[in-house]
């Protein structure tokens, strides 16, 4: 919604969540180098209330350093246990597994000077609820690397954590409630101490030349200031076209998403690449009703791929009437929406969200429909190329239509707003194909293999980014939000397709 906008292009963070442990700092090793072995005691915004969740933080550094010396931890984990029953297991519920990302933040300090790093790690699998006991998850990443100051121990603690767990059913489709967002403190009393690396030789009167890391943003330049690399961010996917927003438009919003569709007659899917999306926001409507507020508003998605409206090309390998393996490329093309006389385009975006004044919870949902048309090229079958002529398509335009819904109760927000990203899931049915075989005719061969029945869809949005609104780090602040648009004016959060 438009009054989320300026939390969006500084945090995108409607619900910053997560979860972790307790720690003690890591036994030295003869070699140099010191294991960080750690486990904290956290207190958790979980569903079920406020508990104590552990977390375990592995990670390596060195003993000692120089002034002005890059220092970079490796082999980074955090191991999260969750109380039994938080997340309720396949027999009741439809939820099988679960996948986390954690970020745990991470003072730096050295002789009363403060940076803060954040540290991040993904599981590198689904994992599955049990039906009893503890729920345990490993989380491994990339850290940013440190840079002492001046001599003098410097000092790594543990601070705030947050976690998004993302659930899925058995059959791999997003779970009921497919999403959480959790929010940890440390337990009051705990000892965060992660590791305390002896420095060594003359302050640092200025930042040290390039010696290692020259494209890493610098946090601070101040004399004795320990300097941390950028937050950690998602690597740009190869894959990831541009993606710029305009810093002129206020009501502008420019967003990374990537998905799969299902082709049910297949018994397949196909990966459609990272794609960019432009929204622009549509005015809010508040109207006064039961339980309490209704807040509408209608915008504007369209596509863009190099200029065009359109997702990227996709690769797509079936076994077509379910012995015979086809490859092709599949192009998606938008119709973008039109405009009235007035100029006011036709909006493709539906938001809707309640607030009930009686326990000031929220409840959203938002919908968008994109016309688009479907081309099949560069054809094989069994290895052999199908020469299908240049406008193999569905005959007509077909409707994809996308629903987000979002909670948020108790501080705790899950689900998905046009203005935070999320999953998206819907259905798409294929109208017959016309125009295909450039010697003979094959319509009839892809209406029979694709069109004519439902084929279930999951997009993925990340956080978008709003160029009007965007705010440079401040090197001053190292511990504050970080960015969702890079200086570029491009989107950071680059999402993972998700089955």
């Amino acid at each position: 919604m438009t009054g989320t906008r300026r939390r969006t292009a500084r945090g995108a963070a409607v619900a910053t969540a997560v979860l972790l442990g307790s720690m003690v700092p890591g036994a030295q090793a003869a070699s140099g180098v010191q294991d960080i072995d750690t486990e904290l005691s956290y207190s958790c915004d979980l569903p079920k209330g406020e508990q104590s969740v552990k977390v375990k933080v592995t990670a390596k550094v060195p003993e000692s350093a120089q002034a002005g010396q890059v220092i970079q931890p490796e082999g980074m984990t955090l191991g999260l246990t969750l109380p039994e029953g938080e997340l309720v297991g396949p027999a009741d519920s439809a939820a099988s597994t679960v996948s986390a990302e954690a970020r745990l933040s991470v003072d730096v300090s050295q002789g009363g000077q403060q940076a803060q790093a954040e540290w991040i790690g993904t599981t590198a699998e689904p994992v599955v609820i049990p039906s009893e006991g503890d729920l345990a998850l490993s989380a491994a990443g990339s850290v940013p690397y440190m840079k002492p100051g001046s001599s003098g121990d410097l000092m790594l603690e543990a601070s705030a954590l947050s976690v998004e767990l993302t659930m899925k059913s058995a059959d791999g489709a997003p779970a009921e409630q497919p999403n959480v967002s959790l929010s940890c403190t440390p337990d009051a009393g705990e000892r965060r101490v992660l590791a305390i690396v002896d420095v060594s030789g003359e302050d640092a009167l200025e930042p040290a030349p390039s010696e290692a890391w020259p494209d890493e943003e610098e946090t601070s330049g101040a004399v004795g200031v320990p300097e941390v690399g950028a937050k950690a961010k998602p690597s740009p996917a190869a894959d990831a076209p541009p993606c710029v927003g305009d810093p002129n438009e206020d009501l502008g919003l420019v967003a990374y998403v990537a998905g799969y569709a299902n082709v049910t007659k297949l018994d397949g899917a196909t990966k459609f690449p990272v794609a960019c999306s432009k929204i622009l926001q549509g005015p809010t409507l508040p109207v006064p009703g039961d339980p309490g507020m209704h807040i509408y508003q209608d915008s504007t998605v369209v596509l863009d791929y190099k200029g065009k409206p359109q997702l990227p090309p996709a690769s797509g390998t079936f076994l077509t009437f379910g012995f015979m393996p086809t490859t092709a490329t599949l192009e998606m093309t938008q119709i973008p929406p039109g405009a009235g006389a007035d100029g006011t385009p036709d909006y493709n975006v539906k938001s809707h969200l309640v607030v009930d004044y009686s326990d000031y919870s929220f409840s959203g949902e938002t919908v968008i429909d994109l016309d688009l048309m479907l081309r099949l090229r560069d054809v094989k079958v069994n290895g052999v190329p199908l020469d299908v002529g240049d406008n193999c398509r569905t005959s007509k335009p077909f409707t994809l239509s996308l629903k987000g819904s979002m909670t948020s109760t108790g501080g705790v927000t899950v689900g998905y707003t046009l203005a935070t990203g999320g999953e998206l899931i819907g259905s798409v049915t294929l109208p017959p194909f016309s125009g295909c075989g450039a010697e003979e005719d094959l319509d009839h061969i892809f209406t029979a293999s694709l069109s004519g029945v439902p084929n279930y869809v999951k997009q993925v949005q990340g956080a978008p980014c709003a160029a009007a609104q965007h705010v440079p780090p401040d090197p001053a602040n190292p511990a504050g939000d970080p960015p969702v648009c890079t200086d570029e004016y491009e989107p950071v959060d680059i999402p993972k397709a998700t089955r």
